[in-house]
This record gives structure tokens, sequence and C-alpha cells, in this order.
């Protein structure tokens, strides 16, 4: 959309707004440039250009005017509840107007996620920009345009607009998104936890008792000892016994925890969002985006690169990264693994014994399985980027909605069926797919509405272990319906 025509109205009636106390109307954004961010929190692009927004406001201040507009793509992100629990987990401080229906997004003429609109400070668009913005050009080009108009108006700077943020959740945990086992000491089971909203990686035993924090609690890229440590929004883990290495997805890095010492270590990526995995490259200078989970596969490490829709592989031995699978395209198609398209795979599960890797495409809606000794991608569950619903029975016909964690059981996989916070059984041997929560005998009287679980574990075939995550806890169910799940919250 170019040229300088009129911006359709933002406030209209059955809009609701959020970090701000009213709604905001056009004529309260005069005299600033506007910034509409077309965006939705399933979507890990728009999560990228997050940080770019915030550099923008601390820049230019009440000169400009960020305004997001959440365009939701799944039915879960209609409810105002979860984009309560977006802002808040993605630390998101601008005004953002909910547009359930989608009637901005048609009404601005837009047809991707993310997508960036400029309103100048008379009311009239300038155009706008699709995908993700490299930072440094936007922020000078910006910088120039309120220059020059400032000069030619002479105006002063608007008055700041009426802000009035949502509460952050409080309590031991803040979104926790994944819990992997992580080895023992005498006998006794520990388990990692990543507690993404304190940006923190949590030591827990088996009855839920903290034993340490890693992470000092505010998001950074440190490298240090215990709490001295910094990450950001870490995502995944997994652990063989000695360290426990950490998906550190604000970071898109891969970081290791020695646990005899608690020392913090960076084993891949820079600090930078990259692009497409390429060949085989040294792990330490290769920019990954957003790793989202990871597994230990004897002396490698296989990583989910949810930003390039990719899967990775770090050779802990030669300091190596290489693509798993994954050309880079956001799709839906099976084949050779260097061949596949996939679309922002979330979690992974491992089969060592049967060699296969079992991951979850969040953007399609599906359950995938890579062949590690063949190199071939293949669909379980899921049939493409706008295919998504809440339908148990046989593999071909049964669908999820945006699921994001998953775990290997002998002979089947659990998966954390995120948007419709629930977990499902997919049974390898007879291809269906059934629900585990609700009138079944794993019930123990948990619900998890709106909770958009992230992460799942099983241990053995009698207990599971969920990360429940906008209810900010862990759950623990068990094989005997009748006994009330146990929560690792207080």
């Amino acid at each position: 959309m170019l040229g300088l025509v009129p911006a359709p109205e933002l406030n209209r009636p059955g809009l609701d707004w959020f970090n701000v106390s009213r709604p905001l109307s056009l004529s309260d954004l005069r005299r600033r440039l506007v910034i509409l961010d077309f965006w939705t929190a399933s979507c890990v692009n728009c999560l990228h250009i997050q940080p770019t927004l915030r550099q923008l406001q601390d820049c230019y201040g009440d000169n400009i005017a960020i305004i997001g507009v959440n365009s939701p793509k799944y039915p879960a992100e209609q409810d105002p509840g979860s984009l309560v629990n977006a802002l808040a987990r993605f630390d998101i401080l601008h005004p953002v107007v909910h547009d359930p229906q989608l009637e901005l997004w048609h009404e601005y003429g837009i047809h991707a996620w993310p997508t960036l609109v400029f309103i100048d400070p008379k009311g009239r668009i300038l155009g706008d920009l699709t995908g993700e913005p490299v930072p440094d050009r936007l922020i000078a080009g910006i910088g120039a345009m309120l220059r020059a108009w400032r000069r030619a108006s002479g105006a002063a700077p608007p008055l700041p607009l009426p802000l009035r943020l949502c509460p952050k959740p409080s309590g031991r945990f803040r979104f926790p998104t994944t819990i992997k086992p992580a080895g023992g000491v005498h006998s006794q089971k520990l388990w990692a936890i990543s507690d993404s909203g304190h940006h923190q990686v949590v030591l827990c035993d088996d009855r839920g008792c903290e034993i340490r924090r890693f992470g000092c609690g505010k998001p950074g890229f440190l490298d240090l000892a215990g709490e001295n440590a910094a990450f950001n929004s870490p995502q995944g883990l997994c652990s063989d016994g000695g360290s426990i290495y950490v998906a550190d997805t604000g970071n898109h890095a891969i970081r290791r925890i020695e646990l005899r010492t608690g020392d913090v270590g960076t084993l891949a990526g820079t600090g930078e969002r990259g692009s497409l995995l390429e060949g085989k490259s040294n792990a330490r200078d290769t920019c990954l985006a957003s790793v989202w989970d990871i597994e230990c596969w004897g002396r490698r490490l296989l990583f989910a690169n949810a930003g390039t829709h990719q899967l990775g592989c770090l050779d802990l031995v030669a300091g190596k990264v290489s693509t798993l699978a994954g050309r880079g395209y956001e799709d839906l198609v099976d084949g050779a693994a260097c061949e596949a398209h996939l679309a922002q795979p979330t979690g992974l599960a491992l089969d060592t014994q049967g060699g296969m890797l079992y991951f979850v495409d969040s953007e399609t809606s599906s359950v995938r399985a890579v062949d590690l000794r063949a190199g071939v991608v293949r669909t379980l569950v899921g049939a493409g980027l706008f295919e998504f619903g809440r339908r148990n029975g046989d593999f071909g016909q049964a669908r999820l909605q945006h699921c994001r964690g998953i775990a290997w059981r002998d002979g089947s996989l659990l998966v954390a069926d995120t948007y419709n916070s629930t977990l499902r059984i997919l049974d390898l041997g007879t291809r269906l797919v059934t629900e585990l929560t609700g009138e079944c005998i794993w019930g123990n009287g948990v619900r998890l509405n709106g909770g958009q679980p992230a992460g799942v574990a099983t241990d053995g075939t009698q207990r599971v272990l969920l990360c429940d995550t906008n209810h900010h806890r862990i759950i623990e169910l068990t094989r005997d319906g009748s006994t009330p799940a146990r929560i690792w919250a207080a």
C-alpha cells in the first residue's frame, strides 16, 4: 500500500485496547510518526522484530507511536486473555489493539505476518514493510524522517500517550516452557525447567523442590557461573547427566550449564539473529535464529532453528554446526531432509534406538519425523499452514492447533497441543490420535483451559510432567486417575 492516502481509523466499536487507559484514535496520534505492527504471538518472525520496536521507542520517544495490531491466525488467539499473556510473556510495552476478526487487517490491505505500516504526522499512509526489517536501517531511516519533519514543521513534540501497562504475573515460575530429565545424584532424579519469563533455568528434585537456579533473572547474554549468568527467554533443554544444554531462544544461541561447577558457556550462536543454515560452519561464529528446542544424540546436539524453519546439528567434538533438515521455506513438504520444507519447528523428541527424531511444526500444527539414518522427513499428523483443529482419530484425519511440545514414550508420542490446551497421544502402532486429559484415566482432575501447555516429559509409563505455561506451573500427572494432580508452583 503506497501513496499519501488517509489511514483508516483505528478506534472503532468492538475492539479492545491493551497497555493504554483508553482506546486511541488517529487524532490522538497526530504530530507523530505512527508505526502499526500487524502481528500475532504464534509467528516467530513477529517476535523477532519486537526488540527492534523497543529500540525505536527508546530512541525517539514521543515523536513516534508504535501500535500493535493483534491479528490472530488461530481461534485460540482470538481470546483477549491469550493476548494479555502474550504481552506479558514477550515484554510488549506499547499500545496494542486486539483485532480478532481481522477488520483492520483487511482494511489496511495486509497479507502476511509481520507487516509494518507507516503513517505520517498528518495521518496519511506512507507505505508498508512486510517481513523482518534490518534493524539498523529501519532505526536510521526513521530518524532521518523525523529530523526532516521537525525542521519543516517546527512543532513541539506531542504529549505522551496514556499508557497503562498490563500487570506481569508473579510467582515461583513465569511462563515455564520445557521440562526435561537432568540425570541424578545419589539415585535421586533431577529435572531441568526453562523458566522463560524469569530468563532462568531451574534444577529441581523429583518432588519439584528447587536445588538451584541459573541466570540472574533479567534478560542478557553473559557466560558466568550460576546466578551471575544471563539468558534471554530460554525455551528448550536437554541433559546428558553432566551438563544441561539450553536453547537460549532470545539470544539465538545454544548454551551449556556444567552441573558440577555451575558454569555457563556458549557453544553456538553470537547473540544476533541469523539467516539460513547452510553447509558446515564454526559453531561460535554462526548466527542462529530462535533456537527453540534441543536433544542430545551422542556427542551431537540436534536443535530446532525455528526462525529459519530448519533443524540443525551441533557436533560437540568438532565445534561445527550443520543443517539436519529443511531448506528454509515455510511449508509442509516431505522427502529428503535437505529438500523438505518445515514451518517453525519448536519441539523435539528423540527415539535413540529407532534412530528417529520426532518434532512438532507449530505453524502447520503438525507432528513430523526425521529418519536420522535415511535422511528423510515424513509427516505423521498435519496437512498444511492453514489446516488445524481439535480432532482425534487416524493420523490422516486428526488435527492439532499450534502444538509446541513433544515427548517420546515407548511406541507412542505425547504432544502438548498448545492452542487446544490439551495433551494428545499419537500411537505409532495403531496410527491413532487420542487425548490424554479429559475423561480418560489420566485426567487427575486437572483442567488446562487457557494454559497453552508448551513442554511435556514422560517418566516411564506411569507419570507425566507438563509445563502449564500460562498458568505458571508444572503439573505432575500419574496413571491412577483417582490421584489428584500435583502442582509444582507454590
